[in-house]
């Protein structure tokens, strides 16, 4: 069964949503993190994706209070992401509340600090984010384009016991014009031991049901929540076992 791992953004401490990675296009949806999340834990779901965007803008976490509050106050798992580039910024978010770590940009700029802690916190607490234009990787809150292939990108770290793939095709995110199925395909077929979380573009439940056929591990949604075009009621079939 595929893992359900709704998403919330924040932005000064707000839940909002941005297009293709453009912070100039965004939509404030809730002025509370905390009451989004406990209206996904009341659905049956019991891990998030919590995106620091003002940390992945900035180069360091800034949104702790979102953090440290859902955890406090919730029972969800909390994977956190969004300017992580240290062990110490690794281990504040541990400290606020966090149960893993995404990262994307130190894993461009210093691959092997990020292939140690695959080793030092552990594979299951460690995840890739791998997102990309045209098939290159595409770091810094999505505002820095490279020439980096995504599957030489991942090729690297699989090759160093990486579990868990987070990508995001950002033609498709913040659009609801359907996920790239095919890039997930690519990636399952490349990297068969790999957990592949797909992220952008989630529409709908059929979305959700073609993923799963397609073999991905999980997957993120957001705007699709916010919009309505997924009903947290009609999630709750995916969590019998996820």
């Amino acid at each position: 069964m595929i893992k359900i791992l709704p998403s919330i953004w924040i932005i000064k401490g707000k839940c909002v949503r941005v297009k293709q990675g453009d912070f100039s296009n965004q939509i404030i949806y809730n002025d509370s993190p905390l009451d989004v999340a406990m209206e996904f834990e009341d659905h049956g779901i019991s891990q998030i994706h919590l995106v620091d965007l003002d940390g992945a803008r900035r180069g360091s976490p800034v949104n702790y209070g979102a953090l440290e509050s859902i955890a406090g106050y919730t029972d969800l798992e909390i994977d956190f992401t969004g300017g992580i580039h240290t062990d110490g910024d690794i281990s504040k978010a541990f400290e606020y509340g966090a149960n893993y770590i995404t990262a994307a940009t130190v894993a461009v700029y210093d691959k092997e600090l990020f292939a140690s802690w695959i080793v030092s916190y552990g594979r299951e607490n460690v995840t890739l984010a791998a997102d990309s234009i045209d098939r290159n990787i595409i770091i810094k809150g999505w505002q820095k384009q490279t020439t980096i292939n995504i599957f030489d990108h991942v090729q690297y770290f699989y090759d160093r016991g990486l579990k868990y793939l987070k990508t995001t095709d950002i033609d498709k995110d913040g659009l609801l014009t359907g996920p790239s199925f095919e890039l997930y395909k690519e990636l399952i077929d490349r990297f068969p031991s790999i957990c592949v979380i797909a992220s952008g573009g989630v529409r709908s439940i059929d979305d959700i049901e073609k993923l799963q056929e397609l073999g991905v591990w999980g997957v993120h949604f957001g705007k699709a929540y916010y919009e309505g075009t997924i009903k947290l009621k009609d999630i709750e079939k995916f969590m019998v076992t996820s």
